[in-house]
């Protein structure tokens, strides 16, 4: 059940950072950068904090995003989620 736009904590227009941690791999934020273009065609990779793990085995990427709805950001979580190489999405 969708959450009405009135008991909506976040304020749309608005930039909304997404954490995005996966597996090592040479095309893990190439990936995720074409994964959230899709979401949000005016993003890019400009946009995106890398920083890898202290023994190097995971990723995290921070990607802000123009979130322009409920629905979109919840698209962009279950397609991120539903990601080979990611391990979770904050």
């Amino acid at each position: 059940m969708p959450i009405p736009t009135e008991e909506s904590l976040i304020e749309y227009p608005s930039d909304f950072p997404i954490k995005v941690v996966g597996v090592m791999h040479d095309a893990f934020a190439e990936s995720i950068v074409a994964l959230v273009i899709e979401h949000d065609p005016e993003f890019h990779s400009g946009k995106v904090e890398m920083r890898p793990s202290t023994q190097g085995k995971y990723l995290s990427l921070t990607v802000t995003v123009r979130a322009t709805s409920r629905e979109q950001l919840d698209n962009l979580y279950r397609a991120l989620s539903s990601h080979e190489h990611v391990k979770f999405v904050l």
